[in-house]
């Protein structure tokens, strides 16, 4: 049922975007990596190969498959090439609704007609995504989960008007990758960052009323619910402006106060501590270390 999805574009070349080029290309696919800059491509391609090299390390991939997964990988600047033959395109760029709208209205200008259009946001509607195109039927949410290559799940998101075909097919598209899937309906959140991104605002909330320390809060989740890593943490990890982002669109789209994002969260993010990929948001992060160091100013009452 898949056989028609032979050549898959992704847009974006970040932690997302490298890692679903890579679960498409060691599938089999023709891949088109597409972004602005050329550089960031070449250090995706890199990332990819690393991450391979890991899959080597540990038996899950021989060196020949490696090589013809990347060999499998085609890169761009400009979008147009990059999905004029695709069947599949897959959008991994940043979490924001205006940037998405303006990409889809473009994919959908310059894709075939019969290109499904996928989006791997963790938030946004895809039914407002699927409006500004004339095939609303072939929009989908595809949302993995980070890291790609190796997270099994793949959250497939309906929007309003998704045909029930399409949803088939991108069903038996995640299995082939070696993923499970799991479909939503489009309301705020999905199922994923509606239970997910709640219980890290409380978190942050438990926190700033001084509940609790850092080290604490995340011992207690991954020690007392199995969490494999604790709340705190685990925002760090995802970025503290993108946590931020998607409580806004809970709390925009469902309307409701508990879905306010914390105060802290927004001063730190209004601060530029926006956790791992700043160096710096409830722990600190240095270069080459594995050691988790709670962020100093969590030690005295700065914040």
């Amino acid at each position: 049922m898949t056989d028609q999805l032979k050549i898959v574009t992704v847009i974006g070349s970040g932690t997302m975007g490298n890692g679903i080029c890579h679960v498409f290309a060691q599938s089999g696919f023709q891949v088109h990596m597409m972004d602005i800059n050329q550089g960031a491509l070449d250090k995706a391609v890199a990332t990819i190969g690393k991450n391979m090299d890991r899959q080597v390390a540990k038996g899950g991939m021989t060196e020949e498959n490696k090589a013809a997964a990347l060999g499998r990988i085609k890169t761009f600047t400009d979008m147009g090439e990059a999905v004029k033959s695709a069947n599949l395109v897959v959008e991994a760029a940043t979490e924001n609704v205006e940037l998405k709208l303006n990409i889809f209205r473009q994919l959908d200008k310059l894709s075939p007609a019969d290109c499904i259009l996928a989006s791997n946001t963790s938030s946004i509607s895809i039914t407002k995504i699927a409006s500004v195109t004339g095939r609303p039927g072939k929009v989908i949410g595809m949302h993995f989960m980070n890291p790609v290559p190796v997270m099994k799940l793949v959250e497939v998101i309906n929007g309003y008007a998704t045909d029930a075909a399409i949803t088939q097919l991108i069903c038996k598209l995640s299995e082939q990758l070696g993923k499970i899937p799991c479909v939503a309906n489009d309301y705020p959140g999905f199922v994923a960052n509606r239970i997910l991104m709640p219980m890290i605002n409380e978190a942050i909330i438990s926190l700033m009323e001084g509940v609790a320390g850092v080290t604490e809060i995340d011992t207690i989740m991954k020690l007392g619910m199995a969490h494999p890593m604790g709340p705190l943490q685990l925002a760090d990890f995802i970025g503290l402006d993108t946590c931020m982002s998607i409580m806004n669109v809970l709390y925009a789209g469902l309307g409701n106060t508990k879905y306010a994002p914390c105060p802290l969260l927004v001063n730190m993010v209004q601060a530029g501590y926006l956790g791992a990929k700043s160096g710096e948001g409830f722990y600190k992060y240095t270069a080459g270390s594995k050691d988790l160091v709670v962020s100093a100013r969590f030690k005295s009452k700065e914040w």
